[in-house]
């Protein structure tokens, strides 16, 4: 792996750290790397912090990985600091690649990427848009994060929103589900830390064959459901009127919308 020489994360919370321990655990060296955070914790031995940019110096990759609401701060601090070598990649969500280029005009390229909190354990979606995207950046990038997880480019930016609702707010919604799944064997009269462990072992393995069977999801299901058994019983209760598919989409359509809120409150 080609690291870059000189690497700053501006942020360093759940996922800059994830990505930063990712990356140290793959070979990038400790001391490229700066962290620019005012309130860093735990930082692995090695990583240089602070809690302003460097003077005088240009950054290869640079990481944006701080809350979208402080993208005026970020981009204050950051002023001068990137230049034409700069790779700049982004996980603010909302804040468009034209808001990035706006604010950091001399970038070499800018990239958004979003990925979700299984980058700690190399199994997020890696969702990258960039309008800078020739071969070699995506080579590039795709070199940097696919130990994280699962690259995946898109053409268009617009869909980088339905893409954060489903990817990167995902993990959220099937938390609920596995939740909701085990509170609900507890009604019926199970254990109630029986029923949780069932239900994520449970979700692991479903989740396991998913990946690894060539047959789509709901072509599983209906395996696994044989006619007039128990299983099919309860897919008739979650398929009836569609009522599975419309409350799903609804759940990402909310997401979905709440997010383009955000990006338009970015550019006003």
């Amino acid at each position: 792996m080609q690291w870059p020489d000189r690497v700053w994360i501006i942020g360093c919370g759940n996922m800059g750290g994830a990505i930063l321990q990712a990356w140290l655990d793959r070979g990038l060296p400790a001391n490229r790397v700066t962290v620019i955070d005012p309130r860093p914790s735990h930082l692995p031995a090695g990583v240089v912090a602070r809690a302003d940019a460097p003077d005088g110096m240009i950054p290869d990759l640079l990481l944006l990985a701080v809350k979208p609401q402080m993208f005026d701060a970020v981009t204050s601090m950051l002023a001068g600091t990137v230049g034409a070598r700069t790779d700049l990649v982004s996980i603010m969500a909302g804040i468009e690649a034209s808001d990035l280029r706006s604010a950091f005009p001399d970038a070499g390229s800018i990239i958004r990427l979003m990925p979700n909190m299984a980058v700690s354990i190399g199994k997020s979606p890696m969702i990258f848009f960039s309008n800078d995207a020739d071969a070699a950046l995506r080579s590039r990038m795709t070199g940097l994060f696919q130990s994280l997880g699962s690259p995946e480019w898109l053409d268009d930016e617009q869909q980088m929103h339905i893409a954060t609702a489903l990817s990167g707010s995902g993990p959220a919604f099937v938390f609920r589900f596995i939740d909701s799944l085990a509170r609900s064997a507890t009604r019926l009269g199970m254990d109630e830390a029986q029923a949780a462990r069932l239900a994520l072992s449970m979700v692991e393995g479903a989740a396991l064959l998913a990946v690894q069977s060539d047959d789509p999801p709901g072509l599983l299901a209906d395996r696994v459901a044989s006619p007039g058994g128990g299983t099919r019983e309860g897919l008739n209760v979650l398929d009836a009127d569609g009522r599975l598919d419309a409350l799903l989409y609804e759940v990402l359509e909310a997401a979905t919308d709440r997010y383009r809120i955000l990006a338009a409150e970015a550019k006003s």
